[in-house]
């Protein structure tokens, strides 16, 4: 019998040092991760990969949030509009292990 998962959803967070907006997107992300499938990668903004991914998305604050790769925001998190973003996630169908 078909069981409905959703598929984790990769969340990528460049961050910067000593940065509130970065600690919030961090205490968001612990409290979605409770009801949702998340998998959160950080990513420090002075990293080689952070400097790519900030040259390539020119984020006016920090965190830039990326939702599997694809921008979502800079500067504060909008936690309702990613609520709704990983609610409306569509459903992969899975075998159930009997």
């Amino acid at each position: 019998m078909p069981v409905h998962v959703r598929p984790p959803v990769r969340i990528t967070v460049v961050q910067a040092q000593a940065c509130h907006l970065c600690d919030d997107a961090k205490a968001v992300l612990a409290e979605l991760a409770k009801d949702h499938p998340i998998v959160v990668d950080t990513v420090q903004a002075e990293s080689d990969a952070g400097r790519e991914l900030v040259a390539r998305h020119r984020p006016p604050l920090a965190p830039l949030v990326l939702v599997d790769g694809v921008y979502f925001s800079a500067g504060r998190l909008p936690r309702r509009k990613l609520e709704r973003t990983l609610t409306a996630r569509p459903h992969a169908l899975k075998r159930a292990q009997a």
